[in-house]
């Protein structure tokens, strides 16, 4: 998982160092470039920091939330390179209004998106008792970034957080079917049969109801 991690970050860290590297060289709309370059500097410390925690980082949310990023500072970079343009090239060069409003807000969002991952990847002994809340890219999967982050609690928490984390998930399943498919496709039936093995009798009992639940649909319990 860490190598895997280390090369999906390799490209968005690239874009995020070109970013603060050539908006200071900016032409037109200067003012707005420096505000990008801020956003990209302090998301490219949040990168290099999940670089360096590669191995903990969950290996779903990780995927989505960084292929998300890569695309927002692929058109940060773009809109630079835009501003930089000079002679007949500026003159030809064409920026829509709001493009700086649009490309700040996503990079703010991104900003908050691998900010909840670090903490949803902390082990649970150095993590505060913060709510996590609801990273941005939630807003419209608001149930998807829950399950995400009970399967992390699930992986790196305390037996204690395990097992209200088999808890919640075992409530999910049983509330909603697409729910329980969503805790399959997202990695959470490894999670659920390790606490089986070796929680205490009450995170066993969790697991197993959940894993029991999950079962119920035939064509999820193909992936089991």
């Amino acid at each position: 998982m860490g190598d895997f991690v280390k090369e999906i970050l390799v490209k968005p860290i690239q874009y995020a160092d070109e970013v603060v590297k050539l908006a200071d060289g900016a032409i037109s709309f200067r003012q707005d470039c420096l505000e990008v370059k801020t956003k990209s500097e302090k998301l490219v410390s949040l990168l290099r920091q999940a670089a360096r925690a590669s191995g903990d980082l969950y290996e779903r949310p990780t995927r989505r939330i960084i292929d998300d990023t890569e695309q927002v500072l692929d058109k940060a970079l773009t809109l630079v390179l835009k501003c930089r343009a000079n002679g007949i090239a500026r003159i030809f060069t064409i920026i829509p209004a709001g493009a700086f409003r649009k490309i700040t807000q996503q990079l703010e969002n991104s900003i908050g998106d691998v900010s909840w991952l670090l903490r949803v990847s902390t082990p649970a002994d150095d993590r505060d008792d913060e709510y996590l809340g609801l990273p941005p890219i939630a807003a419209n999967e608001p149930i998807l970034c829950l399950i995400w982050e009970q399967i992390a609690i699930l992986c790196s928490g305390t037996i204690e957080d395990r097992t209200d984390a088999a808890a919640s998930l075992v409530s999910l399943a049983r509330d909603n079917d697409r729910y329980g498919k969503l805790i399959i496709e997202e990695g959470g039936v490894g999670p659920l049969l390790k606490l089986a093995k070796e929680g205490r009798m009450e995170g066993q009992e969790s697991a197993a109801r959940a894993i029991g639940l999950l079962g119920r649909d035939r064509t999820a319990s193909n992936r089991l």
